[in-house]
């Protein structure tokens, strides 16, 4: 794999890092309010989180197996959200992040399987 092509996995797997660390420790407000409008219990919330946070930090692990664990896990998270707000009938922008997340996801999860 060429430098530049390294470069940008790394700064996905930085981002989709962070973003999970923000969006479930800094904006966990939100997100308890997000899972009470969409009439969702709470140990649905708290297990999502605890995989998120944990897949997660799994990208930022340099073992490969580990790399592809994480995103798997965040492809799949991430499917569920989209797939829920498209049956709750959302609106697009509420959901937008979930589809970016995906991709990024996806992207990381084909590199490190062809890596």
């Amino acid at each position: 794999m060429n430098i530049e092509l390294e470069n940008i996995i790394e700064a996905l797997k930085i981002v989709a890092g962070v973003a999970v660390f923000f969006v479930w420790v800094v904006r966990y407000e939100n997100i308890k309010k997000e899972f009470i409008n969409y009439n969702l219990p709470k140990w649905l919330r708290d297990l999502v989180g605890i995989l998120k946070l944990s897949f997660g930090a799994m990208l930022q692990f340099s073992n490969t197996g580990i790399v592809q664990l994480g995103a798997l896990g965040i492809t799949i998270l991430m499917s569920a959200a989209v797939v829920t707000h498209i049956r709750l009938k959302s609106r697009f922008r509420h959901y937008i992040a979930s589809v970016a997340m995906l991709t990024i996801s996806l992207i990381i999860l084909f590199n490190a399987s062809v890596s």
